[in-house]
């Protein structure tokens, strides 16, 4: 007799701590970002008594808005409200001529 093993949940999204799919990326670029700006800092010699509250601030500031667009929108819901803000209000035609060459092509 055969075993089958079933892959429940193939096509879920991929959930990290209530993260859900790209917002994953979204907080992993943004602390890459933040590890990169805070070693320009350094590197330029600004005080860590500056560097390390702008970078916290920032990086808490990264943390809150990628989890509240995580739980807004879910796995394709921003991309859903960004694409249907690209949608123009009204069509304007001035003459049928498009729809009449339709016919004949």
């Amino acid at each position: 007799m055969s075993v089958y093993h079933i892959n429940k949940g193939v096509s879920k999204p991929i959930v990290f701590k209530g993260l859900k799919a790209q917002y994953i990326a979204y907080l992993a670029v943004g602390l890459v970002v933040l590890l990169i700006g805070f070693a320009v800092l350094y590197i330029c010699g600004l005080s860590l008594w500056i560097i390390l509250p702008t970078i916290f601030g920032t990086g808490t500031a990264l943390f809150i808005g990628v989890f509240r667009l995580s739980h807004r929108f879910g796995e394709h819901g921003l991309a859903k409200y960004l694409a249907k803000k690209q949608l123009p209000v009204y069509l304007k035609f001035r003459s049928r001529k498009l729809f009449i060459n339709l016919k004949q092509a």
